[in-house]
């Protein structure tokens, strides 16, 4: 059932790797708490010649930045990298979450879905399609894993192109420059620069019968040979049912994978459920997500909201029997299902790191690493990067562009930092929502209402008319700061391609883009991006914000 990628899993028998004395300052500094373990010129040079400047542990998109960008330097850089199957078994290649689990699979299984309401609309535009038309899991699997494992085997070939080292094992710090290859021979690795990008892996609920027995991630389900069927999907804001049930719990704000998933598994034909603890998308626009759920609905997605499962137990059918309690109604309730899927969040994959022995501080509650505005840590010499680290967000582009940066600060001369503000972002559901700066909620909390003016517009894209597809939750939102100039603080779209509209609005919000100057901006016509230029009801005047005319 579950596909087992190409790495080996077995880790070789010994691994020797030292770094580069080149880079060196003239003393390291001592050890944290003034302990005489490690520190110091002498300790460097007892340990013997060095090989290599820089040692990346995880082989995700940030560590893979970081790494081929210090290479560029004529740095010698080692990546370590190995992939912990799930607890069904499910393993996978070099590339981290985005490549084999998330933004890449997620996007195709996306497009899956979409062509699926594509040949709904071609027969409105004058196509015949025979009926009934159906969609075979097996083979979109197929194509979507051969491109995954396409992707892994580029990253194995540029690593080695630019000459950095690539090992398959995991890694644990003895020393702040010593990482010990997690192998029965027990080598050590030594380096001067040490970047965390271990990245996350999707948690089980603890509190849940069955759960770990029962249940798959995101972790599995883009690598099933065959359809999940009927299935729930957890989260800790919802469950989806598909026949293919999913708990959800939103516990960040990276875009939902649950309602990602759950879209694209009702769109090729799934019976899926959505079961909500509490809200979806924490952390973005609550007005937007409210419209994705509605439409999500009116799409033939499922939600059980303010309910939590108790147990999940195996049939003598092999189907999954959920027990739920609804917190509204005070009554527990089952079904059963061929797939119970958990997103109640994600952890750090800092398990066998041995931070602690190092000094390398986190956050008790997350178990991220705690890092400065530079990507450094509370140890000298040892950064990170993505997803495992506090107060980022969970964007495989921010990732890539903190890794790129932190190896041009540490080989290429350059004082440039990350900056994280304005990072634009979409939910791929099956009505797409881009955002770009502050949600409302956070423009009224940092600025306060009467200082925010929020411009606004339901339109209806050209594409629906023929097909007479609802257009009810198609919306932009505009935020802008209520003074003379109108800075604009955020923008919000529900529509086809939010991900490409957002793209070339956030460069112009990055820049400090006023509303004046957005509504001199000539739109293309017809396109959905044009309404953007075009919002000129405020929430302030009460009027109809419906788009009437072309």
């Amino acid at each position: 059932m579950l596909v087992v990628a190409e790495h080996s899993n077995s880790l070789p028998s010994e691994v020797a790797l030292f770094s580069s004395l080149e880079t060196f300052q003239t003393t390291i500094p001592p050890a944290p708490g003034g302990r005489d373990l490690y520190g110091g010129l002498d300790w460097v040079v007892s340990r013997g010649k060095n090989e290599y400047d820089l040692l990346v542990i995880g082989g995700g998109s940030g560590g893979l930045a970081c790494a081929k960008e210090a290479a560029q330097f004529g740095k010698k850089v080692a990546v370590l990298d190995y992939v912990e199957p799930s607890p069904r078994g499910t393993s996978w290649g070099l590339g981290g979450t985005c490549v084999n689990v998330g933004c890449i699979p997620k996007k195709l299984m996306h497009q899956a879905a979409l062509l699926g309401s594509a040949l709904k609309d071609a027969q409105h535009y004058g196509w015949n399609i025979s009926q009934p038309v159906h969609h075979t899991w097996s083979v979109m699997a197929q194509g979507v894993q051969n491109y995954v494992k396409s992707l892994n085997w580029g990253h194995r070939v540029q690593l080695q192109e630019k000459k950095v080292k690539y090992f398959n094992i995991k890694g644990s710090f003895s020393d702040p420059h010593t990482v010990r290859g997690v192998t029965k021979a027990g080598k050590e690795v030594s380096c001067y620069n040490v970047v965390i990008a271990t990245g996350g892996r999707p948690k089980y609920p603890t509190n849940v019968a069955g759960a770990l027995e029962y249940g798959i991630t995101s972790d599995d389900l883009f690598w099933l040979e065959k359809s999940p069927g009927k299935t729930p999907l957890v989260y800790y804001s919802y469950i989806v049912f598909i026949e293919i049930v999913v708990y959800i719990c939103l516990t960040g704000v990276s875009p939902d994978v649950s309602l990602e998933c759950a879209g694209f598994l009702t769109g090729i034909g799934l019976d899926t459920t959505v079961m909500m603890r509490s809200v979806p998308l924490r952390g973005f626009d609550q007005q937007m997500a409210s419209l994705v759920t509605e439409h999500m609905e009116s799409y033939g997605t499922k939600f059980l909201k303010r309910c939590f499962p108790t147990k999940v137990e195996k049939l003598e059918s092999n189907r999954l029997q959920v027990t739920w309690k609804n917190a509204d109604l005070d009554t527990e309730e089952t079904d059963s299902f061929d797939t119970v899927m958990w997103a109640v969040g994600r952890a750090p994959d800092t398990k066998t790191l041995n931070l602690e022995a190092v000094g390398v501080k986190t956050n008790s509650e997350t178990g991220k690493i705690i890092v400065d505005a530079s990507e450094a840590t509370s140890v000298p010499h040892i950064y990170a990067v993505g997803d495992i680290t506090e107060g980022r967000p969970e964007l495989t582009p921010t990732a890539i562009a903190a890794g790129k940066l932190l190896a041009q600060r540490l080989f290429g001369q350059s004082a440039e930092l990350m900056d994280y503000d304005n990072v634009p972002t979409t939910v791929f559901t099956p009505l797409e929502y881009g955002c770009v700066g502050l949600s409302e909620e956070a423009a009224v909390q940092r600025h306060g209402s009467d200082n925010i003016e929020v411009y606004h517009a339901y339109y209806k894209p050209l594409e629906f008319t023929v097909a007479e597809r609802d257009a009810t939750q198609c919306y932009i939102k505009m935020v802008c700061l209520r003074e003379r100039e109108q800075r604009i603080l955020g923008l919000h779209f529900i529509g086809p391609n939010a991900g490409e509209v957002i793209q070339g609005f956030a460069l112009g919000i990055k820049c400090g883009a006023t509303y004046a100057q957005m509504m001199k901006t000539v739109g293309i016509h017809p396109t959905c991006a044009e309404e953007v230029t075009k919002l000129q009801i405020t929430k302030r005047s009460g009027l109809d914000a419906t788009v009437t005319g072309c």
